[in-house]
C-alpha cells in the first residue's frame, strides 16, 4: 500500500468533498485559454472552471462529462495537499443507499473509463493511474470508524444536498431492509425558502449565503431576511423530525445521529434537543468514510 493514495471523493449535488477539501459543483468550459488559472481545470485540450455556481439537479450524475471533470479536480486538489502530482490512486466514492445497487456498476464504470489520466490543475500537471475504484454506501460510510463504539441499536440520518439517508444499525451492522432514502434534502429546502423571499421580499437570497447560515447560524444580512432563513429552517427540521416518526422511529428513545451537510440544520433550528440525539458536523466524513472503507478493502486483498 506504500504506493498507493487512496481518495475518497463524496460526489455531492451541491458540494464535492475529499478527506481535505471541500468545493461547489460548479463546472463551466471555458473557450480559450485563461490568462488566470485559479480553479482552472486543463484536460483534454479542453479549459473548465471549477467551483463556481452549483450544477443543476439531473436524473443521475454519470448523464454528462461534469462529475468526470470534478473527479479529476478533487483528486487534483487532494494530491497536492499531499504533496504529490503523479500517484497510483485507489478512487472511493459513493452512492445513496437506496440507488446503491442500480447505480454501482455505472458510476464505476464512469469513473474508471480512463486507468491513465493525464491534466493540469491551476499551476501543477497531474499524471495519476487509477488502480482501482470502489463505490460504498453514503451514510454508513460517515459512522464507519465508530461503529465499533455503538454498543445499542443506532439511526443514522444523513441529510445530504439532494437526499435524506435513514440507515438503522443494530449489531454493529446496517439494518438492510429498513434502509430508506428521501429526496428532500438541502436544495429542496433552499428552493422552498427562496420561493418564500421572492413572495415577501421579491428577492431571492444567495444559497452561499443560505449555506453560511444553516452551519453557522448568521450570516451579513439585514434582519427580515435571517429571521424568514431561521423560520424555513426550524419548519424544514420539523419536517425531518416527521419523516423520522412516520418511519416508526421514536424519538425520545432512538439513538439518533445526524450527518452530512444537514446536521448542523438539525443541530442550529431543530426543536428537539436531547441526550439520544447527535450530530457529527464534518461534512467530509463520507469522503473520510469511503478512504477509510477502501483502506481496509485494500488491505483485505493482500
Amino acid at each position: 500500500m506504500s504506493n498507493i493514495e487512496i481518495i475518497g471523493i463524496d460526489h455531492g449535488w451541491s458540494m464535492v468533498k475529499t478527506a481535505t477539501q471541500v468545493f461547489p459543483t460548479g463546472v463551466k468550459e471555458i473557450a480559450n485559454e485563461p490568462p488566470m488559472r485559479n480553479d482552472i481545470l486543463e484536460y483534454d485540450g479542453r479549459f473548465y472552471s471549477i467551483g463556481e455556481r452549483r450544477l443543476e439537479v439531473r436524473d443521475g450524475k454519470t448523464e454528462n462529462e461534469n462529475f468526470y471533470l470534478l473527479t479529476l479536480a478533487a483528486m487534483a486538489k487532494e494530491l497536492r495537499k499531499r504533496g504529490k502530482q503523479e500517484a497510483n490512486v485507489y478512487l472511493a466514492a459513493g452512492l445513496p443507499i437506496s440507488r446503491f445497487s442500480d447505480e454501482k456498476k455505472d458510476f464505476i464504470d464512469y469513473l474508471y473509463k480512463n486507468k491513465e489520466i493525464s491534466f493540469r490543475y491551476e499551476d501543477n500537471y497531474f499524471k495519476v493511474k487509477l488502480v482501482h475504484v470502489a463505490v460504498f454506501p453514503q451514510c454508513y460510510a460517515a459512522v464507519v470508524s465508530k461503529i465499533m463504539e455503538f454498543n445499542q441499536r443506532v439511526v443514522i440520518v444523513d441529510i445530504g444536498s439532494w437526499t435524506i439517508d435513514i440507515m438503522p444499525i443494530e449489531n454493529k451492522r446496517p439494518v438492510n431492509g429498513e434502509c430508506i432514502s428521501l429526496q428532500n434534502g438541502l436544495i429542496p429546502c433552499m428552493r422552498s425558502l427562496n420561493e418564500k423571499c421572492y413572495r415577501l421580499y421579491n428577492t431571492e437570497i444567495d444559497e452561499s449565503m443560505i449555506q453560511h447560515f444553516m452551519r453557522y447560524g448568521n450570516v451579513d444580512l439585514d434582519e427580515e431576511y435571517t429571521k424568514l432563513m431561521a423560520e424555513e429552517l426550524g419548519h424544514y427540521a420539523d419536517g425531518v423530525y416527521n419523516s423520522l416518526r412516520e418511519y416508526k422511529i421514536n424519538l425520545k428513545t432512538s439513538k439518533i445521529i445526524f450527518v452530512g451537510g444537514g446536521a448542523s440544520v438539525m443541530k442550529n433550528f431543530g426543536k428537539i434537543q436531547q441526550k439520544n440525539i447527535s450530530y457529527i458536523l464534518d461534512v467530509k466524513a463520507n469522503a473520510k468514510g469511503f478512504e477509510y472503507l477502501g483502506t481496509v478493502s485494500l488491505k483485505n486483498k493482500k
